[in-house]
């Protein structure tokens, strides 16, 4: 299932609505944000709906369905993240899905280096990156690593959707 997937490849005539979706240091945000420029369609992610990072606590179900409710009146956008189980809805909601399958190592590896680049104030983040939170994107990646292949069969669902 693993394709790479050229910006050039999309076109705005094309897609209005798309969804970026992988595990933690898969590139999801940076290409969304490529993605989001190219194509002039504003980029949310999926952290910032589901966290309140102004008050530093997780929104409800209902607050997040909300905010995703608010995006998907707008003709188009780009939602990137680690798809929540309960906002697999949004399968339903976009016009293309970008599943970002990049092998573990390389996403441990990335983890790693976000981390130092954020710690040392050249990296941005809507977090505190701290040793805790760490191992937590670590834990993340193990587990989308174990869980990939039943999510893999639930994306087949999905498959004239992530066609390119």
């Amino acid at each position: 299932m693993r394709k790479n997937i050229g910006i050039s490849k999309i076109k705005l005539g094309d897609v209005m609505k798309i969804l970026i979706i992988g595990s933690v240091g898969s590139g999801k945000s940076t290409y969304a944000r490529k993605l989001s420029n190219e194509l002039n369609i504003e980029s949310y992610e999926i952290d910032s709906i589901v966290h309140n990072d102004e008050r530093n606590i997780k929104r409800t179900i209902q607050e997040q369905n909300l905010i995703i409710n608010d995006i998907n009146k707008n003709n188009s956008w780009i939602i990137e993240g680690t798809l929540r189980k309960n906002l697999y809805y949004l399968l339903d909601k976009a016009d293309k899905i970008l599943f970002l399958d990049i092998p573990y190592n390389i996403r441990k590896r990335r983890i790693l280096m976000r981390f130092i680049k954020q710690k040392i104030k050249l990296e941005k983040c809507n977090y505190k990156p701290t040793l805790q939170m760490l191992k937590m994107m670590f834990k993340w990646n193990k587990n989308f690593e174990e869980d990939k292949k039943k999510f893999i069969e639930l994306l087949n669902k999905y498959e004239e959707k992530m066609k390119m």
